[in-house]
């Protein structure tokens, strides 16, 4: 339960300030380099800050209301939220490792993936641990 506790909480904080760091600069620019050299579309920049947003709001209300809410519609939301995490993380191994993208425009200026792998396995563990733990 602990993990559960502590890898929900830091997904969700780690996601919303992910998408707000977006709208400041240097990582505005990142970002928008990044999305523009892996040929992703223009529908890839709000969408991606949304989503990371959303999710993590998603999470945080989640967690902060846990006790308002029914434990089947509990696993439904953050079981989604956690699978959103993971599309948006093989989204992020995706521009990694797409040649067009520099290492200069990703975090840390490091080219393999190790960031998005790092979520999206976190994501995946507390998503199974939630289908499949009764008492959340």
């Amino acid at each position: 339960m602990k993990y559960y506790k502590i890898a929900s909480w830091f997904l969700a904080l780690s996601m919303s300030i992910f998408g707000v760091l977006k709208f400041i600069h240097p990582f505005k620019t990142w970002y928008s380099v990044q999305i523009s050299q892996s040929e992703l579309g223009s529908l890839a920049y709000p969408l991606g800050i949304a989503g990371e947003i959303m999710v993590g709001l998603t999470l945080l209300i989640c967690l902060n209301f846990k006790h308002k809410i029914s434990t089947s519609t509990y696993k439904l939301i953050t079981g989604i939220s956690f699978f959103a995490i993971i599309m948006m993380m093989l989204t992020g191994i995706y521009v990694h490792l797409h040649p067009n993208v520099s290492a200069d425009v990703l975090p840390l200026k490091i080219k393999p993936p190790y960031i998005p792998a790092f979520f999206l396995i976190l994501a995946a563990c507390t998503m199974l641990f939630t289908v499949k733990k009764d008492d959340i």
